[in-house]
């Protein structure tokens, strides 16, 4: 009973389901919340219409908290941003979201992923590196700061199979 109680009390049970045209709004607002650059509303829409594009949503309760996407190429697949709410950080909501993204990209034939991380992005890293992730690389200078600043990005991959 209690822990029916802590799930209403908290928005419910998150929920890891496909993002739709109407979601995009809300994913570039989660999206400009957690990075220098946030895509647009219009880059979302135009994502989720690309064939090869799988984008999720997390919803908690009617609110969506979260978001990944990837691009899919042959048999392998970029993640190219997954993003919390602020709010909702620290409570393992990100490693459901990004266990199921990767179940879902598996279904199509998916067998490596690959993403880039900036390398001083630690609870990314652990999140990535909890997940079976490792680096493979590393890119000098790649991500440009508000200030000039420009840090060094891990990119990391992943097996499926």
């Amino acid at each position: 009973m209690m822990n029916l109680l802590a799930q209403w009390w908290s928005g419910g049970t998150p929920v890891v389901e496909s993002a739709t045209q109407r979601d995009a709004a809300r994913l570039a607002q989660l999206h400009a919340a957690s990075f220098h650059r946030g895509w647009g509303e219009g880059e979302f829409e135009a994502m989720l219409r690309e064939r090869n594009t799988l984008v999720h949503r997390l919803r908690l309760g009617r609110r969506v908290i979260g978001f990944a996407v990837s691009r899919m190429a042959a048999d392998e697949a970029e993640i190219l941003s997954i993003a919390v709410d602020a709010a909702y950080r620290g409570k393992g909501f990100s490693n459901n979201l990004l266990m199921t993204h990767l179940g879902h990209l598996a279904g199509f034939g998916v067998r490596r992923i690959f993403l880039e991380v900036e390398e001083n992005n630690l609870p990314a890293r652990r999140l990535y590196e909890k997940t079976g992730f490792g680096v493979v690389g590393r890119r000098e200078r790649y991500y440009q700061q508000p200030g000039g600043e420009q840090l060094n990005a891990l990119l990391m991959r992943r097996d499926l199979s």
